[in-house]
């Protein structure tokens, strides 16, 4: 089985100039977890779920039990609605920041006329969930490792009609 047919034909896009605020709008909008990061015609990198949450740096957690004394009953309220405040700054720069700062580069794609049993290996060896699939270089569409799954279902199923 080919790559061609078990692909998502025709993959939602993103531009390496677009804000992550619109790579976060598409993921949510399809529910799917990567978008092919567009330079023009030219695939220059994937932006997945796992990039634009790496963005949120929490910092460690405090191991130290703090209690507050009365006059921090007062303080306590002001100081985390100026830390909210501080968190809604950082996520707006962070949905102002241009793809191409977050997300993966080069590319790991594969031909659509590839197995699909390279694809899977292809995925398991780099750790990754996607790949773009190209036609003489261009962007034709988008394998994840649940379309290799469902399509050896599919055939297994054939196999046994």
């Amino acid at each position: 089985m080919l790559v061609k047919d078990v692909m998502t034909p025709d993959p939602v896009t993103v531009r390496v100039d677009s804000p992550v605020r619109e790579a976060a709008g598409l993921l949510r909008k399809y529910h799917i977890g990567g978008l092919p990061v567009m330079d023009g015609e030219r695939v220059a990198g994937i932006v997945t779920e796992t990039d634009i949450l790496s963005l949120l740096d929490t910092g460690d957690l405090s191991e130290d039990l703090w209690l507050p004394s009365p006059l921090e009953v007062i303080e306590v309220p002001v100081r985390e609605f100026i830390n909210w405040e501080k968190t809604k700054r950082a996520l707006t720069d962070i949905g102002d920041m241009e793809v191409r700062r977050v997300m993966s580069s080069p590319v790991i794609a594969i031909d659509e006329d590839s197995d699909i049993a390279d694809a899977a290996a292809q995925m398991l060896h780099e750790g990754i969930a996607r790949l773009p699939v190209l036609r003489d270089g261009k962007l034709v569409g988008i394998v994840t490792r649940a379309d290799i799954v469902q399509g050896l279902g599919a055939s297994s199923r054939e196999e046994e009609s």
